[in-house]
């Protein structure tokens, strides 16, 4: 039996499971963890939880948290941090030299300093094989050049919504899910890309939170523009509210009201 927790890699990277060790973690604390060569930081992310040996997952075999982090590791997160500019300003000049077809998003140390990782945005892909090479020579450690999608950009860089509140991504959301128009729609939703898109240009994370109890409170309601029949007569259904159970029905001649559920009664062909 082993004892899990969910790690996220350093600020605002991807979430794996780490191996407690029988060391005792809270959520937020910060973690120092064993990567694929050398060692990494994170936040932790989730409870323990107790697996059996025998459960099989994405990250297998599981890697183990070290420890939890200390003040000399502290110092060296923050060391390693304040050399990202620099690291961005040798890398932008050697992608200019190349003449790639990539914008750069961020970069960073391992916590070790065996590697750096470079983080960056392309509408295609890009041979940088050459630019590895000229970036292992000037910095004499491992370099990765890792591409990734507006989302994860909208990630790294961090920001607050039109909520006001930071970013989901950034601060609780661990996996990108699936986002469509629809779930927009059946929350009445205005169709302006400036109203339901986040800071990465995409359809807002957040559409989805809700989208299952609009879907199914929406089940007992007729579809817009459906003619239904009450007890003061025919009309036309021009809107629908699903939390409230209310629709919003045109008698013509300009008379317009809201009706409940129970009210309605569906034409016969």
């Amino acid at each position: 039996m082993n004892e899990i927790i969910q790690v996220q890699l350093r600020t605002a990277g991807e979430i794996k499971n780490f191996i407690t060790g029988g060391l005792k973690f809270e959520v937020g604390d910060r973690v120092i963890v064993e990567a694929d060569r050398g060692l990494e930081y994170g936040t932790v992310a989730s409870p323990s939880e107790k697996v059996t040996e025998a459960v099989k997952t994405p990250e297998k075999p599981l890697r183990k948290v070290i420890r939890k982090s200390n003040p000399w590791d502290e110092k060296q997160i923050a060391k390693n941090k304040a050399k990202t500019k620099d690291l961005m300003n040798v890398c932008e000049k050697k992608i200019q030299e190349h003449k790639l077809p990539m914008k750069l998003v961020d970069a960073e140390y391992s916590f070790d300093r065996s590697k750096i990782i470079f983080y960056f945005t392309s509408e295609s892909r890009v041979d940088f094989r050459n630019l590895v090479k000229n970036l292992a020579s000037i910095f004499r450690v491992r370099i990765e050049l890792r591409q990734i999608g507006v989302r994860d950009e909208a990630r790294l860089l961090g920001g607050h919504g039109s909520c006001g509140r930071e970013l989901c991504c950034m601060s609780f959301l661990k996996n990108f899910e699936p986002v469509t128009i629809k779930m927009a729609k059946v929350q009445n939703l205005p169709f302006n890309p400036s109203k339901i898109s986040g800071l990465c240009g995409r359809l807002m994370c957040c559409l989805g939170y809700e989208y299952a109890t609009y879907k199914e409170a929406s089940k007992a309601l007729p579809k817009v523009g459906k003619e239904i029949a009450t007890d003061q007569g025919k009309c036309k259904v021009i809107a629908v509210n699903p939390l409230k159970g209310i629709i919003t029905v045109d008698f013509g001649e300009g008379k317009i009201k809201d009706i409940k559920t129970e009210e309605i009664k569906e034409l016969k062909k």
